[in-house]
């Protein structure tokens, strides 16, 4: 059931560092399960709050954490800025973000500490299968067309995610989209094959008409409604499934 809303900008100290977030949960009740919302490579925009606010009226204490608060909270419609803004975020800045998220939600008498999960978009897809992975506290994580194989690892992104499969804590969600460029078909079969391998829990699925960020309803050109649609319930019932909600 769909409910009323507390939503606010917020921040909160990771290593000495302040990150900001835009927290939504509802209103009343609780406490909540807890989840982290995160961004395509674009920043914390009003498409990623929508989805925030989305989640939330599901019944989970959702923040979305701004990935690029080491560069002052950065909004961008233009995919070169895009890109120089993923490449500079750091694995290890990036990861400090996201674990200092996860204590935020714990500690937080709106939710609950033990249901804590994540769900990320595109950039923020990588970084919820590398949470599935590298945060023992995670207890489902939805990665959307997230990478999964780095063949080209620099200083800033050294880690293939594909390796830590075998760490995943977790259960696992992967959407994938059949006609992505960047993150291939065989990068999803490697995907699957390794958790078979690893007997690890959860599912990829592959839409096999939808483009990269066909989930993304502000890009009518690559937005995929029908598909959209099935990935969003297939969601929720993930998330419910494991975290409750």
């Amino acid at each position: 059931m769909a409910q009323d809303l507390s939503t606010s900008t917020i921040s909160f100290e990771s290593d000495g560092e302040s990150v900001a977030g835009y927290l939504a949960r509802p209103s009343s009740g609780g406490p909540h399960p807890g989840l982290i919302v995160l961004q395509e490579w674009w920043g914390l925009d009003g498409h990623i709050k929508d989805l925030t606010d989305r989640f939330a009226r599901e019944g989970y204490a959702a923040l979305a954490v701004d990935m690029y608060s080491f560069a002052g909270n950065k909004v961008t419609l233009d995919a070169d800025e895009a890109a120089k803004l993923m490449e500079g975020l750091r694995h290890d800045t990036a990861m400090r973000y996201l674990n200092g998220g996860v204590e935020y939600l714990a500690s937080a008498d709106f939710a609950r500490g033990d249901r804590i999960g994540v769900v990320g978009f595109c950039m923020g897809g990588g970084h919820s299968l590398l949470m599935s992975c590298l945060n023992k506290e995670i207890k489902a994580a939805v990665a959307f067309y997230g990478q999964i194989v780095n063949d080209q690892p620099t200083e800033n992104n050294p880690v293939n995610p594909i390796d830590l499969v075998p760490q995943m804590s977790c259960p696992l969600l992967f959407v994938h989209a059949g006609l992505d460029e960047w993150i291939t078909l065989d990068h999803a079969d490697r995907l699957r094959d390794a958790m078979k391998k690893s007997n690890k829990e959860g599912e990829v699925k592959s839409y096999p008409n939808a483009p990269h960020a066909f989930f993304n309803d502000t890009k009518p050109d690559i937005y995929r409604q029908e598909e959209a649609q099935d990935a969003w319930l297939r969601t929720l019932a993930f998330l419910r499934r494991h975290l409750g909600g």
